[in-house]
């Protein structure tokens, strides 16, 4: 059963909406789905369907509500995909993890105080390392997050499991990023990075041509793994 509702900010002066999957019995957790910079389009609503139907409460908070709420775009489409790039560039990264912060709080007591798991993508990958950072989530997974590397004086703050999806032909992240991470992080005892040869940005997309459906089961297949293991 899936519907949007509306959460409070943390600040609990304003509200924003979220779409909600939930899993045919009680919740064996939750887990808060990031979006891209697409917003929470069909492709992260199906991300929440798969987890409840997986058996997990799946939220996916509207991060740009701040600028444009309930924005849907289409990556394949050109003049959409510039729209969202110019979202992005306006976006405060700080605000946002507040948000999924919130997010966190409301899952936590929407699931009779059940962990709390996040997973995002693109810029959500970007914030999911964030939010490991910077709140008391229990476990993580970022697909390929953008500019980690800029980002690594924070890991001495990452407390919970992390796990981080990294394709080796990233438009968005060039191989000096990439060495930075794992320079960066392949000796913190939390993290675990997975390399995925020859694939390029938005690989396990469920919707589109970015999607290579081989490399998308295995990340996805791991991910399960993780959070069967750091979740339930």
């Amino acid at each position: 059963m899936s519907e949007t509702v509306s959460i409070s900010t943390l600040s609990g002066d304003d509200k924003f909406t979220t779409y909600v999957a939930r899993p045919a019995g009680d919740p064996k957790a939750a887990i808060v789905v990031i979006q891209e910079i697409f917003g929470v389009n069909a492709g992260i609503r199906r991300k929440c369907d798969r987890l409840a139907e997986e058996g997990y409460l799946a939220i996916a908070p509207d991060l740009f509500w701040r600028l444009e709420p309930g924005i849907e775009l289409d990556p394949d489409v050109e003049p959409e995909f510039q729209r969202a790039l110019e979202l992005m560039g306006k976006f405060d990264q700080d605000e946002g993890i507040r948000d999924i912060e919130a997010a966190i709080k409301w899952a936590r007591s929407e699931s009779g105080g059940k962990s709390v798991g996040c997973v995002g993508y693109c810029l959500g990958g970007r914030l999911a390392y964030m939010t490991a950072a910077r709140t008391d989530v229990n476990a993580t997974v970022g697909y390929y997050g953008v500019g980690i590397d800029g980002l690594l004086r924070e890991k001495d703050a990452i407390a919970h499991p992390l796990m981080l999806h990294i394709p080796t032909e990233d438009g968005f992240v060039d191989k000096d990023t990439q060495k930075a991470m794992h320079e960066g992080l392949d000796d913190h005892p939390k993290v675990t990075l997975h390399d995925y040869e020859g694939l390029d940005h938005g690989f396990a997309t469920e919707f589109g041509k970015r999607r290579t459906e081989e490399a998308a089961q295995l990340a996805d297949k791991r991910t399960a793994e993780f959070f069967t293991e750091h979740l339930v």
